[in-house]
């Protein structure tokens, strides 16, 4: 390697190797590494999005609030509440719960959102190595 320029990532760097040609060499061990911690961060976002959305779901039987989980692959980035009438109750519910305190409705991940999205955020974060822990 030469004394000329480099570039230095994670990843791996970009240097100017002894013929003068720039060369890049890969870190053979930030794949393997990397990969697990945000497929672990994935797997929390996506299991904190159907707990916390849980008591905002509308409930008779629970077929609607068991369908998230069904429909959902952990780590796959993905929440689907699969029942059939899952998008009529996303959209079109207007009853909130009986109770002053239930929080029962439509738009469940939105609110859910509202309320816990940068919490979700931020523990994805410490899983991946970029929040200040890890």
């Amino acid at each position: 390697m030469s004394d000329g320029p480099k570039i230095e990532t994670p990843r791996g760097q970009i240097f100017i190797n002894d013929s003068g040609k720039a060369e890049l060499k890969w870190n053979t061990e930030f794949q393997p590494k990397w990969h697990e911690r945000y497929s672990l961060a994935q797997k929390f976002v996506d299991s904190e999005v159907l707990r916390l959305c849980d008591p905002l779901v509308p409930f008779q039987t629970g077929m609607l609030r068991n369908s998230g989980i069904l429909g959902t692959d952990l780590g796959s980035g993905s929440v689907y509440w699969i029942a059939p009438y899952a998008k009529a109750q996303y959209y079109r519910t207007r009853k909130v719960g009986t109770k002053a305190s239930d929080q029962r409705g439509p738009f469940w991940f939105e609110r859910m959102k509202q309320v816990s999205g940068q919490r979700i955020i931020e523990g994805a974060k410490k899983i991946a190595g970029s929040g200040g822990g890890a």
